[in-house]
């Protein structure tokens, strides 16, 4: 007889399509947790391409500040020479930890120039220098933006890539820890003193 089935078949049946259905789902949660990984780790490559390009573009301003300051104040060639060799080493980088901690190098070696400029007020009156200090201000701000954008999408794909169960895919696929961009001048981090 065709049309009966015994009990012991119909739990086996039963246990049979779960299995398969559990084997379904896991497979369907590896593929949609590893292409979220995926996703995650483009966001944090454009993030950096972002801040690398307003970089590249600090990079190129640089030195068209540097010889506007050289004619105005020629004893300060030390600061000059030091701004020059941070902007070389920042674009000479070759990781993205050693690009960030070069760019910070740089960022405290800028600040020394306009320290400097502050002695000369012929070189304050300068407008060629005014547009250059202006189009640098400009790019410090969307580079700073492009930071708090590269550090959120780096935060995202961490809790991912370090949170349970996910983070079995990341070390099953050899997802790889991404750096936050942070500020290594103890001297940044302190607080400002204002006086009136």
């Amino acid at each position: 007889m065709l049309g009966f089935i015994s009990v012991g078949a119909i739990i086996g049946i039963v246990i049979a399509a779960l299995v398969v259905i559990l084997v379904i789902a896991t497979i369907a949660w590896i593929i949609s947790t590893y292409n979220a990984f995926i996703k995650l780790r483009n966001n944090v490559d454009e993030g950096f391409s972002t801040m690398d390009v307003y970089m590249k573009k600090r990079y190129d301003l640089i030195p068209n500040l540097v010889e506007t300051v050289k004619g105005y104040a020629k004893h300060e060639e030390s600061t000059l020479t030091k701004v020059i060799q941070a902007r070389n080493m920042a674009m000479n980088s070759a990781t993205t930890e050693e690009k960030m901690k070069n760019d910070n190098i740089l960022t405290g070696t800028l600040k020394s120039l306009f320290a400097v400029s502050e002695n000369y007020p012929e070189l304050q009156a300068n407008q060629n220098f005014m547009d250059l200090q202006n189009q640098l201000k400009t790019l410090e701000a969307e580079i700073a933006n492009s930071r708090k954008y590269y550090n959120g999408v780096v935060k995202v794909y961490e809790n991912k890539r370090e949170m349970f169960p996910s983070n079995i895919i990341a070390k099953m696929f050899k997802f790889e820890e991404k750096p936050f961009y942070e500020v290594d001048s103890e001297e940044e981090r302190k607080t400002v003193k204002v006086q009136f």
